[in-house]
């Protein structure tokens, strides 16, 4: 084939445009230049000296128990609730609009389910919420108004039970970017829910512990 100027324009764009498939999620959105809140204040949670000291419990079992081979120190969030739907444990502090929560988690039990989560957004109970689940292989992001609704889901590994894993979550404007074990693996928009608190979560008989919980925002753009 001759290589003519039109002919490196075409494979030019060509290229281009499968560089831009590959930067899609499933749902066609982006999933690079990943967005972040202007960050003023850091909150961080490990339960060690205050335990669940601040923190509110909406449902479940919630402890601070020692645990050997933790993250940081000896104790963690742990939730021991097995009967109902979802359980939920809200931090201090905030409201948010623009926030960045991480946490590490690990999946104890479960036969019906193994998960953790992150809750953001949570006000009056309502809420979105990232979980992974060591019995399924997807990462979900869900909101909850009088019942669980998906928004947006990617195909992954199970986290292995009885291992550390990590969570995180950014969520700016509309904006909402969701990782597991530092991979971006959700990148979806929804402005139903505006701001407010966050927290963790889990389902059904999930025995699942939790650490260092940091919360990164602008108190100025709650």
């Amino acid at each position: 084939m001759r290589i003519t100027p039109a002919v490196v324009v075409e494979l030019t764009l060509g290229m281009l445009g499968l560089l831009g498939f590959l930067a899609l999620d499933r749902g066609g959105q982006s999933m690079a230049n990943a967005k972040f809140p202007e960050v003023s204040k850091v909150e961080r949670f490990d339960f060690e000296q205050k335990g669940i000291e601040g923190w509110k419990t909406v449902e479940g079992k919630w402890m601070a128990e020692e645990m050997p081979g933790v993250p940081s120190g000896k104790k963690v969030l742990v939730q021991r609730a097995v009967e109902n739907q979802f359980n939920v444990i809200v931090a201090p502090g905030g409201p948010y609009r623009d926030v960045d929560v991480s946490v590490r988690f690990m999946p104890i039990s479960g036969r019906e389910d193994a998960s953790g989560g992150i809750v953001f957004r949570f006000s009056e109970g309502r809420y979105y919420v990232v979980r992974a689940n060591a019995l399924e292989n997807n990462f979900r992001l869900y909101y909850y108004d009088n019942g669980r609704r998906q928004l947006a889901t990617a195909t992954v590994q199970p986290p292995a039970l009885g291992q550390w894993h990590t969570l995180r979550v950014v969520a700016v404007a509309d904006n909402i970017q969701a990782y597991l074990d530092g991979k971006l693996l959700l990148n979806h928009r929804d402005s139903r829910f505006q701001s407010g608190q966050v927290g963790l979560w889990t389902k059904s008989d999930s025995v699942t512990a939790f650490d260092d919980v940091v919360v990164k925002s602008n108190p100025q753009q709650k």
